[in-house]
């Protein structure tokens, strides 16, 4: 074997391992949940008054979305010619170390088939480590790539937010002070609007309905990455490697 293929090999158990994490993860938060629901139930039961916090959104009010997104029940950045042969959606959380795992092995192939018109990416962003961990760097981090699509600097900010990921138990993607630091790294993104609207929270209802989506698919973790209406990830005996990606897309557009 060569050492190529064991470090491929390598790569995708590492993806694995993680993905069962944030799986485990998502387990144990929704139990909480469920948990605190029926001391809520046995609270009012006892005659005890529980006050639950409302956010006051009207879930029918219209939600900002950035340039050239797409809203609707699944909002979403898109990345590539739209008139591409092939789609892939990524469901992922810039705190999330799987998703880092992925974007880091697979990016080079992603923009080359993106580039050359092959694929388009259709990118949900999720909040599972904020729900799992607590904190807000999900949610802040998601904000702050929806500016830089206005600014059309999606993918440049998304790779930089992954190459500059904190430990999972971090929350540093939390302070937007750090966020805009970090997009210094792209050339003419930090302007005046970009900070004001990294600060004021502009799309966090278009990150917060992406995230509903992703609850709603009933998808089992991030990242999720569907082509063509299939997981990549479902089939555990095939090797996915970013060359495998690549044959299957193309192998695809033949056929269209």
């Amino acid at each position: 074997m060569s050492q190529k293929t064991r470090a491929e090999g390598s790569a995708r158990e590492r993806l694995q391992a993680q993905r069962e994490k944030e799986k485990a993860r998502a387990r144990r938060g929704r139990q909480a949940k469920v948990a605190g629901v029926v001391v809520a139930v046995l609270a009012v039961a006892a005659g005890i008054a529980v006050w639950a916090a409302s956010t006051g959104d009207d879930k029918s009010a219209p939600v900002a979305a950035p340039k050239g997104a797409s809203g609707g029940d699944k909002p979403a950045v898109t990345v590539g010619k739209k008139s591409a042969p092939s789609t892939l959606q990524v469901w992922e959380d810039f705190r999330c170390p799987a998703c880092k795992q992925f974007e880091t092995g697979f990016r080079s192939t992603l923009h080359q088939l993106q580039d050359s018109g092959q694929l388009r990416t259709d990118y949900h962003l999720a909040l599972l480590i904020d729900g799992n961990m607590g904190g807000k760097g999900s949610l802040h981090a998601a904000n702050a790539a929806l500016c830089a699509q206005d600014a059309g600097r999606f993918r440049d900010y998304h790779d930089v937010l992954y190459s500059n990921q904190p430990g999972e138990q971090q929350d540093r993607f939390a302070d937007n002070n750090y966020l805009i630091k970090l997009a210094g790294k792209v050339p003419g993104l930090v302007t005046q609007d970009f900070r004001s609207c990294v600060r004021d929270g502009t799309y966090n209802g278009f990150v917060q309905k992406s995230h509903e989506a992703f609850q709603s698919a009933g998808l089992q973790g991030t990242p999720s990455v569907i082509l063509n209406g299939k997981n990549i990830f479902a089939d555990q005996s095939v090797q996915m490697t970013p060359q495998k990606l690549k044959q299957m897309v193309q192998e695809a557009n033949k056929k269209k």
